[in-house]
């Protein structure tokens, strides 16, 4: 199993990024698959969800409205559409699953929100 994420960078405040969560060695489309994001001296927190049945999606509250995830089966890859970024939103973005039993993390993709 792995998860390669990419598509961070530096944006200015208001700016849009998607991020790109590629997996190998699983389907995403059969399992719930999560972002998660760690700021500086902060805990990692959940993001955004998308559930196996039906696709659907969950979201941090502090993200609700600007942030949309989804999936797209056919490249086996889960994104992440970011609107309207704030300052506060910057972090290292981590992809993350559980498949038969075990947790997996890709290693991150780093977001700078700033002026």
């Amino acid at each position: 199993v792995q998860l390669v994420e990419s598509g961070g960078g530096l944006v200015q405040p208001g700016g849009s990024l998607t991020l790109s969560c590629a997996a190998s060695g699983f389907t995403v489309v059969n399992n719930r698959m999560i972002w998660f994001r760690q700021a500086p001296g902060k805990v990692r927190e959940l993001v955004a969800v998308i559930d196996s049945v039906g696709a659907s999606t969950n979201y941090a509250d502090s993200v609700k409205g600007r942030f949309t995830i989804s999936r797209d089966n056919a490249k086996n890859t889960v994104y992440l559409q970011m609107n309207s970024l704030k300052p506060e939103d910057t972090a290292i973005y981590y992809c993350y699953v559980r498949y038969t039993g075990a947790a997996f993390w890709g290693q991150g993709t780093q977001v700078t929100v700033s002026s």
